[in-house]
C-alpha cells in the first residue's frame, strides 16, 4: 500500500532524528483503541499516521485493544475495529490485549505497593474528587496513605480475591498532592469491578485504569513512539512515572498530536453510542454517522480516506476541518472509477405520442466520459419513458431550461423532445407529459439545424428497475460547546430523505457496495445491508459538485 514519505511533520522529524542518533533502531507503534464502540473518522487519522509511519520507515505496528473496563467492552467492538483496520488498507504485525498483560500488571502493582508508591484507600469517589483540590489549590492527603506495606500488599491481595464490593476500596499512586498536574495527584491505578470480561471472563475483579495499563503495555510490548491526541499531555507526566517506577525494561515515550474535528459531527464515542442507544440513527453503520463502518456502508473509500488523513496532515493543535474537504477526496477518487448512468428519483411519467408504439431501440451511452477506456453500454429507448418530477413546471420561472408547454429539450443520450400536453390528477398534480420527438436530432448523429438549451435524464419505461435512493444531510446541524444545551437538540431531523425511483435496466444485477454516479445527481452506492434480489437500495455519497476549493499550499 502507498504510504506519502514526501510531506514531512513534527512526529515524523522526531522519529527521523531518533533513528540517526541511534536512540532507537527499530520503530514500533501501536493503535489502541477501547473496544467500547465503533472507531469513526477520528480514528482513521490515528489509524494511518501509527501504520504508515511505521511502514515508511520500515518499523512494526501492532494492534491492541484497551480493554480494561469490562463494564463498556464488548466483542463486538473487537470485531468491527479489526474489519475497520483492514478495511482501512493496514496489516497489523501483532494483535494484542491489554488482558494478556493483568497478571504482570498486578505484578507491577505490588511492586509499587513494596516501594512504598502505592496504598490501599477507601475514600469514596466523592470524596477523593473533594480531596483532589483544584487547579490553584493542592489537594489533600488521604488519610490511608499512610498504611504499611505490609497492611497495603494484605488488601490488595484480597481486593483481587474479590472480598470486597466495587467501589469500596481502590489502589492509588503515591505521588504528590500538591502537584500542579492535577493526574500526579495520587491517581487511582486500580479499581474493583465485579464484572465479566468479554476476554478473561471471571478471572479478574479488579482492573487497572487506563493511566496505568496503557505505559506498561507499550513497554511491554516494546513500543518506541507512543503517539496520541493532546488530551493526553497532561497525563504524559504519570505515562513517564509509571515506566519509571514500575522498573519496565523498555522506555517508550508518548507524543501528542491534534485529534481530528469536522464540522457538522461529533467526535465522541460516547455521543455517538447515545445516538445509536436513542434510536436517532439506524445502528453504528448508518450511512450518515462519522464511523468508518457508516462511511464505508455510504460508499465511502478507503482511498479517498487514507488522501483525507494525510491532507490535514498531522499539527501540535487543535482545528476543526470543513466536512467538505472529505467530500472533495471522495469525489476526487471516485470521478475516474465509476460508471455513469441515470436514475430518476422523483419519477414523471412521458408519452412520446409520436414514437411508434411497441418499438424498442437500444441507444449508445458512454460509461464514463472521463475515462474513454471504460467503454459504452446499451439502454433501451421507447414511447414511454421517466423524468424527474422538477424537469416539468408548468408555468416556468425565466431561464428554467426544462419541459414546460411549447419547450423543446435534449433527452440525454437520445433525442430532443417538445412538451405539448401534460394529465393532472384529481389533485392537480402533474401525473403525465406529452412529449413528441424529432427522429433527425438523436444523439451522436451531428444534428445542428438548431440548439436547445436543457439537457435532461431519463429511464425507459417498461424496462426500468424499481429502486429506493436514500438521500442524506449532515447528521449534525452545528456542534459547539455548549454545557447548558445536549448536542442531541442539534440532530438534524432532515438528515435522511428516502424516495422511490427508477434505474437503467442494467442495473438490476448490481452488487453490494458498486458505484455509480447518477447523471446530476450526485455519487451513490449499493447498500450492503438492505438491498436485496427483489430491492435496490442506493445511498447518496455525496453530490457532484461543491464550492470547496481545496487551500493552497
Amino acid at each position: 500500500m502507498e504510504t506519502n514519505p514526501g510531506t514531512s511533520n513534527f512526529i515524523k522529524n522526531i522519529v527521523t532524528d531518533d533513528l540517526q542518533s541511534g536512540k532507537v533502531d527499530t520503530v514500533v507503534t501501536r493503535f489502541p483503541p477501547e473496544p467500547n464502540g465503533y472507531l469513526h473518522i477520528g480514528h482513521a487519522k490515528s489509524i494511518c499516521l501509527n501504520f504508515e509511519l511505521a511502514d515508511e520507515f520500515k518499523g512494526k505496528t501492532n494492534l491492541r485493544f484497551d480493554d480494561t473496563n469490562p463494564l463498556k467492552e464488548d466483542v463486538e467492538y473487537v470485531e468491527s475495529i479489526k474489519e475497520d483496520v483492514k478495511w482501512l488498507g493496514f496489516e497489523w504485525d501483532g494483535m494484542f490485549f491489554a488482558s494478556d498483560y493483568f497478571e504482570e500488571m498486578y505484578n507491577r502493582a505490588v511492586l509499587l505497593i513494596k516501594k512504598g508508591k502505592a496504598y490501599v484507600c477507601e475514600l469514596m469517589p466523592e470524596q477523593m474528587r473533594e480531596m483532589r483540590g483544584t487547579l490553584t489549590e493542592s489537594g489533600k492527603e488521604s488519610p490511608y496513605r499512610n498504611r504499611t506495606v505490609e497492611e497495603n500488599l494484605d488488601l490488595f491481595e484480597r481486593m483481587r480475591k474479590g472480598e470486597f464490593k466495587d467501589g469500596e476500596k481502590v489502589l492509588r499512586a503515591k505521588i504528590d498532592m500538591s502537584s500542579p498536574n492535577m493526574n500526579m495527584r495520587d491517581p487511582v491505578l486500580y479499581r474493583i469491578s465485579h464484572a465479566e470480561h468479554h476476554n478473561t471472563g471471571d478471572k479478574w475483579c479488579i482492573y487497572p485504569m487506563y493511566d496505568f495499563a496503557h505505559p506498561l503495555e507499550d513497554a511491554i510490548e516494546g513500543v518506541t513512539h507512543s503517539i496520541c491526541t493532546l488530551e493526553f499531555e497532561d497525563h504524559r507526566p504519570l505515562y513517564d512515572w509509571v515506566i519509571e517506577e514500575c522498573e519496565m525494561e523498555a522506555r517508550p515515550r508518548q507524543y501528542e498530536f491534534a485529534r481530528l474535528n469536522v464540522t457538522n459531527t461529533v467526535m465522541s464515542k460516547r455521543k455517538l453510542k447515545l445516538l445509536v442507544d436513542e434510536k436517532h440513527v439506524d445502528g453504528w453503520d448508518d450511512p450518515r454517522m462519522p464511523t468508518i463502518s457508516g462511511l464505508r456502508r455510504r460508499g465511502y473509500t478507503p482511498e479517498a480516506i487514507r488522501t483525507f488523513c494525510r491532507e490535514i496532515g498531522v499539527a501540535r493543535s487543535n482545528s476543526t476541518v470543513d466536512e467538505k474537504l472529505l467530500e472533495h477526496f471522495i469525489r476526487e477518487d471516485l470521478k475516474l472509477k465509476v460508471p455513469r448512468t441515470m436514475g430518476v428519483l422523483r419519477p414523471l411519467k412521458v408519452v412520446i405520442t409520436n414514437y411508434p408504439e411497441g418499438q424498442v431501440e437500444m441507444l449508445d451511452a458512454e460509461i464514463n466520459p472521463e475515462n474513454p477506456e471504460m467503454g459504452i453500454r446499451q439502454i433501451p429507448f421507447s414511447r414511454e419513458i421517466y423524468v424527474e418530477q422538477d424537469d416539468f413546471m408548468e408555468v416556468p420561472p425565466s431561464k428554467y431550461h426544462r419541459l414546460f408547454p411549447g419547450n423543446e429539450v435534449r433527452l440525454k443520450h437520445a433525442y430532443f423532445i417538445k412538451c405539448n400536453d401534460f394529465v393532472k390528477d384529481e389533485n392537480g398534480n402533474v401525473v403525465e407529459l406529452h412529449c413528441t420527438y424529432d427522429p433527425e436530432t438523436k444523439s451522436g448523429s451531428d444534428f445542428n439545424a438548431r440548439k436547445v438549451k436543457g439537457t435532461i435524464h431519463w429511464v425507459e419505461a417498461t424496462q426500468a428497475v424499481p429502486a429506493e435512493f436514500r438521500l442524506y444531510e449532515p447528521l449534525i446541524l452545528d456542534e459547539q460547546e455548549d454545557e447548558e444545551k445536549s448536542f442531541l437538540e442539534n440532530v438534524n431531523p432532515n438528515s435522511l430523505e428516502v424516495v422511490q425511483g427508477f434505474v437503467e435496466p442494467n442495473m438490476k444485477d448490481v452488487k453490494a457496495h458498486d458505484k455509480f454516479q447518477f447523471f446530476r445527481h450526485g455519487y451513490f452506492n449499493v447498500d450492503p445491508k438492505d438491498t436485496t434480489a427483489d430491492e435496490l437500495v442506493f445511498n447518496l455519497i455525496v453530490s457532484l459538485k461543491s464550492s470547496f476549493k481545496l487551500p493552497k499550499k
